[in-house]
């Protein structure tokens, strides 16, 4: 079953969740892992592309913007979006899926569903518990970057336009739900039973595990 999970950030520091991408972390404390000089430590693998930013300075790249819209200045101001595509180990041992193929399928997707916004694509291959499935995580400063053309499933018409935030209605899980559900079709992943996971959560720490973070849940 391929999966896609939300989680809303409310933390400011959006270096948190690069480093969160790139470098290992303990699975269960979400803390990093660090070696015998206190550094932390590269991820094994991982592909990592930024979308309208420089991935490496994705976090300044958000913060100017943010100023000069002077936006996402209040705590309690959802700053960044995550979202999280999980594929079935069988892709990887059955069907031939990459790390590589992966992020290529993330980017493509993140381009085409989150067009306007400063995003980092990063796909890991160890997957919970090393159990190998391939996932690619997305994340979206919540104020987008450029004009888009209107889309059907917005309810606001400001919600196309540079300054104005990421808001993500019934109608915009719906469409992302089925374009999941198509690219898994599409790339010949067809037993995948791509449903959309959405859960309320409140957590103390970034990237899924930061204060006032939210998580929803729809099977």
């Amino acid at each position: 079953m391929a999966v896609i999970k939300h989680i809303a950030n409310k933390n400011s520091d959006y270096g948190e969740s690069e480093r969160y991408l790139i470098f290992q972390h303990n699975e269960y404390t979400q803390k990093p892992i660090l070696d015998e000089e206190g550094h932390m430590i590269l991820r094994e693998e991982y592909y990592l592309d930024g979308l309208n930013c420089d991935p490496f300075s994705f976090a300044s790249e958000c913060q100017e913007l943010n100023s000069y819209y002077h936006k996402n200045k209040n705590f309690n101001e959802i700053k960044s979006h995550h979202y999280i595509i999980s594929f079935d180990p069988k892709d990887r041992d059955e069907c031939g899926l990459t790390g590589e193929r992966a992020q290529q399928l993330g980017l493509t997707f993140a381009k085409k569903n989150f067009p306007g916004h400063q995003a980092l694509v990063c796909t890991h291959t160890d997957g919970h518990n090393e159990s190998g499935n391939i996932h690619v995580h997305i994340v979206i400063n919540s104020l987008r970057k450029y004009d888009i053309p209107q889309e059907p499933y917005m309810e606001f018409d400001c919600e196309a336009k540079a300054g104005y935030k990421h808001h993500l209605s019934t109608a915009y899980l719906t469409h992302l739900k089925q374009e999941v559900m198509d690219m898994c079709k599409k790339k010949d992943y067809i037993r995948l039973i791509c449903s959309l996971l959405l859960k309320e959560k409140s957590q103390k720490k970034n990237i899924g595990h930061n204060a006032g973070d939210r998580k929803n849940s729809i099977s």
